[in-house]
C-alpha cells in the first residue's frame, strides 16, 4: 500500500490546473476535490455525485468559491476541483471529509500540498502556482479519461 500512496503522491507534484478564468492570489485559498476518494477510481456518476456533494457543503462557508479541472499535465487524468477562500485548517477537515489524500493551497501565489488522511507525508512546496495554471475557453469532457 505504501508504494500506491508514494505513486499517488508523486503524481499529486505534478498537477496542473485548468480555469475558465483568473483567479486573484489576493487571498489564500484550497482546492480540494471529490473524486475519487482514498485514490479509488469511480465511475463519471459517482464522482459527479460526490462533487455535488462538495459543492453544497462548500457553499455552507459563504465564501467565494470557482470550479476548476486537477489534471496531469498530458491531461490523461482529470478531476473536478474546487477553489474555495477558506483557511488551510478548514481546507484539511475538508479534504477529509471527502476522504481525499491530499489538498492543495495557495498562498500569496505559492503552491503547496497538502496531505490530509493517515498518510504521513510533509507539506510540499510546488512553487508558483501561476506556472501550474491553465487557462481553457472551455471544460474538456473528464468523463471519458481512462487514467
Amino acid at each position: 500500500m505504501e508504494n500506491v500512496i508514494d505513486t499517488l503522491w508523486n503524481e499529486y507534484q505534478s498537477t496542473h490546473f485548468l480555469f475558465t478564468q483568473r483567479l486573484s492570489h489576493d487571498f489564500p485559498f484550497a482546492i480540494v476535490t471529490a473524486h475519487n476518494p482514498r485514490g479509488s477510481r469511480l465511475s463519471p456518476s459517482q464522482n459527479r455525485l460526490l462533487d455535488r456533494q462538495l459543492q453544497s457543503k462548500i457553499q455552507q462557508y459563504n465564501r467565494p468559491y470557482r470550479a476548476l479541472i486537477g489534471a496531469a499535465p498530458d491531461l490523461s487524468h482529470m478531476e473536478k476541483s474546487w477553489a474555495i477562500f477558506i483557511d488551510k485548517e478548514q481546507a484539511i477537515e475538508l479534504g477529509r471529509e471527502f476522504n481525499q489524500h491530499a489538498i492543495y493551497y495557495v498562498n500569496q501565489g505559492l503552491l503547496s500540498l497538502i496531505a490530509c488522511l493517515d498518510i504521513i507525508k510533509p507539506e510540499v512546496d510546488m512553487g508558483i502556482f501561476n506556472h501550474r495554471l491553465r487557462l481553457v475557453s472551455e471544460w474538456p469532457e473528464i468523463g471519458s479519461y481512462t487514467g
